[in-house]
């Protein structure tokens, strides 16, 4: 028997609510009412996608603070054209807190658990050690033929594993 979609939401808001709440308010500069706002939203949007998201073996904290900054980013282009915000109140991508980055982090990180460990391996190699194709070959023990056929269907697998989390190119 499945769950309802109550029991569902509750246990996604008693899991990530508090998380996801003290994200939204540094998000939003400390607006309560709009860091609310966010956070309702996000949820919403979880619920509307609550199917998919029962399938999913990615992180779901992941996706719900993607959906979040996606939301703020919305809203700061909306205003920006409407011209409610003047341009340096936009905050400047150079003047990141570096949640872009440990978002990003985080999914990949969880999308790399999702391969097989032969995939894993050797993208760990080749892109985050550094190695050579040679290198890689030797320090895996496989052929160096081998290890550019893995590379490229390990890169397919994690273009798929995150797309699958919501991330696109």
């Amino acid at each position: 028997m499945s769950e309802s979609p109550d029991a569902v939401m509750q246990r996604l808001h008693d899991a990530h609510a508090e998380a996801l709440w003290r994200f939204c308010l540094r998000l939003t500069g400390y607006d309560r009412a709009r860091a609310e706002d966010v956070v309702q939203e996000t949820l919403l949007r979880a619920w509307r996608a609550g199917p998919t998201l029962e399938r999913s073996e990615g992180s779901l904290r992941a996706w719900l603070f993607t959906v979040a900054r996606n939301i703020v980013i919305d809203d700061w282009r909306a205003r920006k054209v409407r011209g409610e915000i003047p341009m340096p109140d936009v905050p400047d991508a150079g003047e990141s807190d570096r949640t872009d980055q440990l978002l990003t982090s985080w999914m990949v990180a969880d999308a790399l658990s999702q391969l097989t460990d032969e995939h894993r391996a050797v993208l760990v190699e080749c892109y985050f050690r550094g190695a050579s194709v040679a290198d890689a070959a030797v320090r895996l023990g496989v052929p160096p033929g081998t290890v550019k056929s893995r590379t490229h269907y390990a890169l397919r697998a994690l273009r798929l594993a995150l797309e699958e989390r919501g991330v696109t190119a």
